[in-house]
């Protein structure tokens, strides 16, 4: 199928997902502001912090809030648009995921066009307002160049997103029970990124730059923007690891749909 056959039904079926879930209004607004206000309570704890230590192992406050926000801000993109990943195992172990391979659109695409997070949106919003706030509050050149290098590394960082969403939640091909908790785990190890991966251990260094390159949405991308003498080039690498995550993540989805035996009923 050709991407532009994929684009468009990527479209319709969103659509279709998007008039659903404005019908109840209030469970948007709800679901939009109880992500902004976790958001802004996290960045208020970051100036608490800085407002006593100004300088962090070298990284200043603005600098950190990058960082925090990129990790919202690629979630948030990822719950939005791509939350079906996160409803791929209730389809295996409701049996729902049937429907989707007699039709003749890849599964994949279905799968991402499962749902729509709306709390995405709050992410979305405050996060794009913190690392604007945190370029225009720190002393960066930009350059038309710069400007360009900043647009592919963050959209290095939502394909590395979501493909580590996909492959993490792929799990349920293998775990079949509800209380799969495999998928919030990996989640959840995002939370490192949110910090200068400096503050960890080699170990935990290279885990979240290699086996879930989490560190390659924030703080890659933060190490060539503020210019951190030390990791100059680094960034280079995530082109390739936003290519690697998504080969693996379709891959590890591709094996498990392999594996996949309905419910039996």
């Amino acid at each position: 199928m050709k991407m532009s056959q994929m684009l468009y039904l990527y479209k319709r079926l969103y659509v279709q997902q998007l008039k659903a879930i404005l019908e109840y209004n209030k469970d948007f607004y709800i679901l939009m502001c109880s992500a902004a206000l976790t958001q802004i309570l996290g960045f208020v704890f970051l100036w608490v912090i800085y407002d006593r230590i100004p300088d962090i192992n070298g990284w200043k406050f603005w600098e950190v809030t990058f960082m925090y926000a990129m990790i919202f801000l690629t979630e948030g993109i990822g719950s939005l648009f791509f939350e079906g990943t996160w409803r791929l195992g209730r389809l295996v172990n409701m049996g729902e995921l049937d429907r989707y391979l007699l039709r003749p659109v890849p599964v994949v695409l279905q799968v991402f066009c499962t749902g729509i997070g709306i709390n995405g949106l709050g992410n979305l919003l405050i996060g794009g307002v913190i690392v604007w706030q945190s370029l225009v509050h720190s002393p960066v050149h930009w350059t038309l160049g710069k400007a360009a290098i900043l647009i592919l590394l963050f959209l290095t960082a939502v394909i590395i997103r979501v493909s580590i969403n996909l492959a993490g939640n792929s799990a349920a091909f293998w775990i079949r029970n509800a209380g799969n908790a495999f998928p919030l785990m990996v989640h959840n190890l995002s939370d490192l990124a949110k910090y200068p991966i400096t503050l960890f251990p080699q170990a935990i260094r290279i885990f979240i730059s290699t086996v879930l390159p989490y560190a390659f949405i924030s703080f890659y991308p933060a190490t060539y923007i503020f210019g951190k003498s030390g990791w100059s080039g680094w960034w280079l690498l995530a082109p390739v690891a936003a290519i690697g995550s998504a080969a693996a993540a379709y891959g590890i989805f591709r094996y498990g749909l392999s594996k996949y035996e309905s419910t039996g009923n």
